[in-house]
């Protein structure tokens, strides 16, 4: 379990930070980005869980990714194949695709694109859906450098499908989506 004793360690005063596995990095490193972007996500589905009012529904999936993220940051945090740490697992993926495609059964089909509009649910899911696809891209960059948990980038791509379902969802008693409107049409 952990344990925090300490909140200012004054460790990271010279600008570098320690990984999962001790090792002293530089706070810019790809590796601290991808999952400073992680918390970054994070935070935002936090924001997004306060505009639902009460579905309890969406709020118990958002609190479930919002442990995973907290799972991915653990992943990432430690290098390699170190024995017995935390990563990220199939079921976790499985999951996100069973529920997009549970939410996404109530929505009509899109011919038009979306914008990140409507309620204030949907359109703080479109906000967090945008900075989970920050993250995925810096998830990238990392995973081009050093060896990543190749489920952490399906778990991103998942995530934002998520997002923006959920989104479709949050709009659908308010009217339903937001479409894009091609110049020449408006």
């Amino acid at each position: 379990m952990v344990r925090i004793d300490r909140v200012i360690t004054r460790g990271g005063d010279a600008g570098e930070t320690s990984l999962g596995d001790g090792e002293r990095v530089s706070k810019d490193s790809v590796r601290v980005e991808a999952f400073g972007s992680v918390d970054e996500a994070n935070a935002c589905i936090g924001v997004l869980r306060l505009h639902l009012g009460c579905d309890g529904e969406a709020d118990a999936m958002l609190a479930r990714i919002q442990n995973d993220l907290f799972d991915v940051g653990a992943d990432l945090c430690v290098p390699g194949d170190a024995a017995g740490r935390l990563r990220l697992g199939a079921g976790t993926v499985e999951r996100l695709e069973r529920e997009v495609e549970a939410m996404n059964v109530a929505l009509p089909a899109l011919r038009s694109f979306v914008l990140p509009a409507g309620t204030p649910g949907a359109t703080h899911a479109h906000v967090a859906r945008t900075i989970v696809r920050r993250a995925e891209r810096r998830v990238v960059a990392l995973a081009r450098e050093q060896p990543i948990n190749p489920l952490v980038l399906r778990y991103f791509n998942r995530l934002s499908d998520h997002l923006f379902v959920l989104a479709r969802r949050l709009n659908l008693p308010a009217g339903g989506d937001v479409l894009w409107v091609p110049e020449g049409n408006r």
